[in-house]
């Protein structure tokens, strides 16, 4: 009995990880599949660079709620799948910056050092991608194990500032609306404070 136990249990967590591997691959396969039929708007580059860039931050912010989530339900299950959500969101970014120095200043003209000093979202936006990836790069039981777990914690503490830069780089973006960007924030300021509540009564974060 408890074998079977076991084995459904391995099963349906099989299943869970495969449903959030899909997930969050849809975007990436929907924006392909928008390519081949030549579905991307009036300004294809444009549409292309915003898309991953919007995935690249929904899925920051999505790792971001995973804790509180499972603060909130009792369960283990959201967390068990940060590492994936979070390597996906950082594959977003790479992508969005690579369209966009690819397709858009390569198309264009002007350099990326041109970019950097003459809009300051680029910078942001930037600074948020460092940020990602030594935390992408020690994303690995390995990587955890020879870090140690305090030191291993004490650096994805960065993926706090990855997120508002990357929802600053956002804000400064927009030209117009900015209810968007603004939600994200507000998502993140949420988040931010439930954690920091949970620190000042001495509970885990």
């Amino acid at each position: 009995m408890a074998r079977l136990t076991m084995a459904r249990r391995s099963s349906r967590d099989r299943l869970w990880w495969w449903a959030v591997f899909v997930g969050c691959a849809l975007p990436l396969a929907a924006l392909g599949g928008w390519a081949a039929t030549g579905d991307l708007g009036v300004n294809p580059i444009e549409t292309i660079v915003r898309h991953l860039g919007d995935w690249a931050l929904r899925l920051l912010v999505l790792t971001l709620a995973l804790t509180p989530l499972r603060h909130l339900t009792g369960s283990t299950r959201p967390v068990r799948y940060r590492r994936m959500i979070g390597l996906w969101a950082f594959a977003y970014a790479v992508l969005h910056v690579t369209a966009y120095t690819v397709l858009d200043i390569g198309l264009h003209g002007p350099t990326l050092v041109d970019d950097l000093t003459q809009r300051p979202y680029i910078m942001v936006g930037m600074a948020a991608l460092l940020l990602l990836i030594p935390l992408a790069a020690t994303s690995t039981t390995g990587m955890i194990k020879r870090l140690g777990g305090r030191r291993w914690r004490r650096l994805h503490r960065l993926v706090y500032a990855a997120g508002l830069l990357g929802a600053g780089h956002y804000l400064l973006m927009v030209k117009a609306d900015i209810t968007q960007p603004m939600i994200y924030i507000a998502l993140l300021g949420l988040l931010y404070g439930v954690r920091a509540g949970r620190w000042l009564a001495g509970r885990p974060v």
